[in-house]
């Protein structure tokens, strides 16, 4: 049985000033090719998650909580990807699946929501240094990366320094639970893992853009999919 790869639907909206939700076309062809099945999640309130600032937004009633509960239940894994804006819904859909060891990927907005675990929002807009975070092709790398070589990520990867594609204008900023494993040259956080969880990462740039060209991009999303067909495997053997 294939894994089911629950992914946060990002709010945005058209020209027609529309809201709306969507996930991108790059990561849904990504995810099966690799041999997952898409479960999307969306929050079940009646706001206008787009519109509607984030301190704005109402708390989920318990009854709003048990629904979420129950669509992450039937995941096997959690992608945050990249996006513009983040909600109360991704806060509570990560402390359940970090509580619940559900592995766990977080792509640009995603690693930022990530390391807002437990904590103040921050995400602070990048200063000038020369090295270029917001590339202007879909395709190819913009920046290198150096990996800390005592952590997950490196085990997956297998080197200290990769190049990278890079979409964004702010970044990161530390946190408490969350361990840095890489930078930028300029110091800008790159990545982030929880040491003691089976599989919780968050990377800043998009493994999913590339991951049929360079490598690394593929062992890090081959490397999630494989702990979310064991965490299928033990769910069915328990009956879950």
């Amino acid at each position: 049985m294939k894994p089911v790869i629950g992914i946060l639907g990002r709010c945005d909206k058209n020209e027609n000033d529309t809201s709306l939700f969507y996930i991108f076309e790059d990561l849904r062809r990504c995810i099966y090719d690799i041999g997952g099945e898409i479960l999307i999640l969306l929050p079940p309130s009646l706001e206008d998650c787009y519109k509607t600032r984030y301190n704005e937004l109402q708390d989920f009633t318990e009854e709003e909580k048990r629904s979420i509960i129950r669509w992450i239940k039937m995941c096997d894994g959690i992608i945050f990807p990249g996006g513009f804006k983040l909600t109360k819904f991704d806060r509570f859909v990560l402390e359940y699946a970090v509580e619940n060891d559900i592995p766990t990927l977080g792509i640009c907005l995603g690693m930022q929501i990530l390391s807002s675990y437990k904590e103040e929002i921050c995400f602070t807009p990048i200063e000038k240094s020369g090295i270029i975070h917001k590339q202007e092709t879909p395709k190819g790398t913009s920046h290198e990366v150096i990996i800390d070589k005592n952590s997950k990520l490196y085990s997956i990867i297998g080197k200290e320094k990769i190049m990278v594609n890079s979409f964004h204008t702010k970044q990161a900023s530390p946190n408490e639970y969350y361990k840095t494993v890489a930078l930028a040259p300029d110091g800008v956080i790159e990545a982030i893992e929880l040491p003691d969880k089976t599989f919780n990462i968050g990377v800043q740039w998009h493994p999913e853009r590339n991951y049929k060209e360079d490598i690394y991009s593929r062992k890090i999303l081959e490397s999630f999919m494989e702990s979310s067909k064991k965490n299928n495997k033990v769910k069915i053997e328990k009956g879950v």
